[in-house]
């Protein structure tokens, strides 16, 4: 059974770095952005699935599920502050793990490659190559270190 992260975690501390763009004004978590056709959604006036996250408070809406590109990864923000980490596999199961490497404290897991060993489906990060099992959170090259999990449904 996966273990479900509360947000009882401070939300991240990060200055926008020099040069970077502003925000865009209306997100697909909004729901204020059309759905625009694509070779991954089809025609427009297809039905657009939300994915949504628990954050130990409720639900929350963090993106469109034709977003998620198969095999990468997206960084939400949620509302109790927490980063979260979006991947959605190439077998197209949607799963939500803490962004952030616990062995450096940069939130960079929604930028790490994704892979299997066994049939688990895990995430290596970015700057260490530590795995991370998508469905448990644990580190499969340290056992004792392990990610928050955040279960997520389709709607």
């Amino acid at each position: 059974m996966t273990q479900t992260a509360p947000c009882d975690t401070p939300p991240a501390e990060a200055a926008p770095s020099p040069g970077a763009r502003p925000p865009r004004s209306g997100t697909a978590a909004q729901g204020s952005t059309p759905a625009r056709p694509s070779a991954r959604t089809g025609p427009a006036d297809s039905v657009a699935h939300l994915v949504e996250v628990y954050d130990g408070a409720g639900w929350a809406a963090v993106c469109r599920l034709d977003v998620l590109v198969p095999g990468r990864g997206v960084a939400a923000l949620l509302p109790c502050g927490t980063q979260a980490a979006v991947f959605r596999d190439r077998a197209g199961h949607v799963h939500v793990i803490g962004n952030r490497d616990p062995f450096t404290g940069a939130y960079v897991l929604s930028r790490g490659l994704i892979g299997s060993a066994g049939g688990m489906p895990f995430v290596s990060s970015p700057l260490l190559k530590h795995r991370f099992d998508l469905r448990t959170g644990r580190c499969l090259d340290d056992p004792e270190t392990s990610v928050p999990v955040f279960r997520s449904r389709t709607r």
